[in-house]
């Protein structure tokens, strides 16, 4: 018998194997619902047991795209680093040089957000280009924006939301949807109404000067006026403001008096100078004065 026995007994050893090591599949399978499944391997294929129930493969995450090669230096971001902001601010990025393909220049910019934001880019200008969400963000969101070498991670704070309605002459400020203040106030005389829509609040000032001829109007003539304040919040480039009025009281609530400021009681300005930040929103509405430009530059959400 020779090779012949050989080959046999090597055979039977072999098989033997394969009935135990499929014996260990089924032993260590008894807790599974069902028996086993045959499957092919290939059509008109052997078979090959299967055992139900047996997780699947998980699913990797695609890693993320990089972004394209930026046709630009490292810009200018705003906000900064670190900053808590309002859920009305853009993010702002100024470029060192003039940006001839706008597109390109877009896909080299990455927003992240900590949960899901819908938005969208606008130029301002060759040189600045501004993104924000299609709706107010949403508070407690965390942003990082990468752009060229360029890179800041930035916080929206609570929705700190103020309403000025002309037909009550009040300031309503809601705190994440509940009301937290009312605030009579006197908003632009006839002539020099306040315009209508949302603005973005900027820089503060704990008092200053208000000078009408930083907008063509001479100190000394009829209009004219130099007058200082205190508590003063822009929320206007072209220069409205919550600010303190106490000359204004008797009107603040019931007529308007103002040159286009949104005029508040010493308290109530002090209030609204320490409560609101930089990117919080303040709607002006049903008055005649038209609607703020959306170039004014805290003006975003009326373009």
């Amino acid at each position: 018998m020779g090779k012949t026995g050989i080959c046999t007994s090597r055979n039977q050893r072999w098989s033997s194997r394969v009935a135990v090591a499929v014996a260990g599949v089924v032993v260590s399978g008894t807790a599974l619902v069902g028996p086993a499944q045959a499957v092919p391997l290939f059509p008109g294929g052997p078979e090959i047991p299967t055992l139900p129930g047996l997780p699947s493969a998980p699913q990797l995450p695609l890693p993320e795209p990089a972004p394209a090669p930026a046709n630009f230096s490292a810009p200018s971001l705003n906000p900064g680093e670190g900053e808590v902001v309002g859920v009305a601010q853009p993010v702002i990025i100024r470029f060192n040089e003039a940006i001839g393909d706008r597109a390109a220049a877009e896909r080299a910019i990455k927003v992240t957000t900590s949960q899901p934001v819908e938005g969208g880019f606008y130029w301002i200008n060759d040189s600045q280009v501004r993104w924000k969400p299609t709706d107010f963000w949403p508070a407690n969101t965390q942003v990082t924006v990468d752009a060229g070498g360029a890179h800041s991670t930035f916080t929206i704070g609570d929705a700190l939301v103020a309403t000025a309605d002309d037909n009550t002459k009040q300031i309503t400020i809601t705190r994440n949807g509940e009301v937290v203040k009312t605030m009579p106030t006197s908003m632009g005389k006839p002539d020099h109404e306040t315009p209508n829509g949302t603005y973005i609040i900027g820089e503060k000032f704990r008092d200053m000067y208000m000078d009408s001829s930083t907008y063509g109007v001479p100190v000394d003539s009829e209009e004219g006026y130099r007058t200082y304040v205190e508590y003063a919040t822009r929320m206007s480039y072209s220069g409205i403001f919550v600010h303190a009025a106490p000359w204004s009281l008797d009107a603040q609530g019931n007529t308007n008096v103002s040159h286009g400021c949104l005029n508040v009681s010493t308290e109530d300005a002090k209030w609204f100078y320490e409560n609101s930040k930089k990117g919080d929103a303040v709607v002006v509405q049903n008055t005649a004065g038209g609607v703020l430009s959306g170039s004014d530059g805290l003006g975003d959400w009326n373009r």
